[in-house]
């Protein structure tokens, strides 16, 4: 049985770890999820081989037989026994970058996908070889199928955590993700993120569907990414999960060659890069998707809003990451774009995410829920979470999985109409003309109000005395305390002094 709990995960990052040595952590991010995904395909490979074999048909080495079951081929010289025997040699390298491009040679859908530089001289060999061994000993596919998809997860966050402002090409908190897929709720038809990054968005939603007794194939996954390296991770990463998609015929910038151009999705789940400029909308001015103005070149915020209102279906939702300056700039025609597309009645809802729950900033973000089939019709629910969340770390907050269904459950409460009220400094149901009262600016905390706090009902005459008693007693506390830092210091120089 494979080792479970967030310990394995652990296990296999710390021990990859050795491998590292000078390369860049946004380098080093390919070798140790490209032997990862190695051994995941040499398992999975394994594990039907021995099937074939058991049924004594001689079919084992058909390539049929895996691809119908959604597994990749994997060629004798490519399979993990065989390279394990070379795990102490200085050809390791070579074997494994072999191994790839034999991979890629019988598999259409990896082809110039895995990374082939094992055999670069700046990767210790030895090293590599004592992963290869750790990885000998472990088990990718056993009886807990998602074993390797929590293991390439883990690895995505701790990556973004080393890379910090260069992971948001790829990587969106995990608690950013399940918020946003709970809302949404993306039981069947067709997903589309336009700003894929390594997959997460499409990870989760499989995931949703799972967990609500569905199937995967219930749901259609289109995406697409600029970035290659990213592109070749999503693919990767949603291989290892038996995930299908559609990602585009390569990686490609979205404004300028659309890979979906015909796709009108059911749900549209995004984490757009923020305040985009140079995006190159000075070319694009009579672009077909600027339905609701055109987007300035300065800024791709209301470009990837109405790239993705472009994309949907006619009960489509979408559910975006933005930064907040999108709730309530002028600048640049950009008030003008949200007024049009708040009184075409498209935002379901707006939510306020706290600060620090991202590695590649600690802005704030916002959540944008639209919606063109919505059920409370000319309403928008507005949601200020910025108190909730809790520090990780010092320097990282997550949402946790209270707070997710609080947040979801309001929003689902307030669509159907049952147990949901106004509270006040939490959520608001606005009518457009309220919003058209707040010059069309969508920033929760003007809608929700501040939270009233508990009356204090002390008297003065017995709470003055009683904070002057406390504030006196620190004092003496700290002269105290004091007083014993000057006996150690007058210690430690008399020792000092012999």
């Amino acid at each position: 049985m494979a080792e479970t709990g967030i310990g394995f995960e652990k296990k296999i990052w710390d021990a990859a770890c050795t491998l590292r040595g000078n390369i860049d952590a946004s380098e080093y991010k390919h070798v140790v999820l490209g032997l990862i995904f190695l051994k995941y395909l040499s398992d999975s490979f394994e594990q039907r081989h021995k099937e074939l074999v058991d049924e004594g048909e001689g079919f084992e080495e058909d390539k049929d037989e895996y691809t119908r079951k959604g597994i990749f081929y994997v060629p004798e010289e490519a399979r993990w026994n065989y390279i394990s025997k070379f795990a102490h040699t200085n050809e390791i390298g070579k074997v494994i970058d072999e191994a790839m491009n034999l991979i890629e040679s019988e598999n259409q859908r990896l082809k110039g996908v895995l990374p082939q530089n094992f055999a670069r001289p700046e990767l210790d060999k030895r090293r590599l070889g004592e992963v290869v061994d750790l990885f000998t000993n472990i088990a990718m596919v056993e009886k807990e199928k998602d074993i390797l998809g929590r293991v390439y997860e883990y690895c995505l966050s701790k990556f973004a955590e080393q890379e910090g402002k260069l992971a948001g090409e790829f990587y969106t908190p995990t608690c950013i993700v399940k918020l946003l897929v709970e809302v949404l709720k993306p039981y069947q038809g067709r997903v589309y993120d336009p700003a894929c990054g390594s997959g997460g968005m499409f990870v989760q939603s499989a995931k949703f569907v799972e967990n609500h007794r569905g199937k995967i194939n219930d749901i259609s996954i289109y995406g697409q990414d600029s970035n290659p390296t990213t592109w070749k991770l999503c693919i990767m990463n949603l291989a290892i999960r038996g995930i299908e998609a559609n990602l585009g015929k390569h990686y490609a910038d979205t404004f300028f060659d659309d890979q979906h151009p015909q796709l009108k999705a059911d749900y549209i789940l995004a984490n757009p890069p923020f305040n985009l400029s140079n995006w190159g909308g000075d070319k694009l001015t009579n672009d077909k998707r600027w339905v609701y103005g055109v987007p300035p070149a300065g800024n791709a915020n209301f470009a990837w809003m109405q790239h993705m209102i472009h994309h949907l279906s006619p009960n489509g939702k979408i559910g975006l990451v933005l930064a907040n300056g999108a709730l309530s700039s002028t600048t640049s025609g950009e008030g003008e774009i949200r007024k049009n597309i708040i009184k075409d009645d498209l935002v379901e809802a707006i939510i306020a995410l706290p600060p620090q729950l991202f590695y590649t900033t600690g802005i704030p973000v916002t959540l944008w829920f639209l919606n063109r089939n919505k059920s409370n019709i000319g309403q928008t629910l507005f949601i200020d979470a910025r108190e909730m969340g809790t520090m990780e770390t010092r320097k990282l907050r997550i949402l946790t999985d209270e707070d997710i269904t609080k947040i979801a459950t309001t929003v689902d409460n307030w669509q159907k109409g049952t147990n949901y009220q106004d509270i006040k400094g939490y959520c608001k149901s606005a009518d457009i003309y309220e919003i058209e009262q707040n010059d069309y600016v969508l920033t929760p905390g003007r809608y929700v109000g501040i939270e009233d706090k508990e009356e204090d009902t002390e008297p003065y005459s017995i709470k003055m005395p009683r904070l002057k008693e406390e504030l006196f007693t620190m004092f003496e506390e700290s002269k105290k305390l004091e007083e014993e830092i000057k006996k150690q210091l007058d210690k430690l120089l008399e020792v000092n002094n012999e």
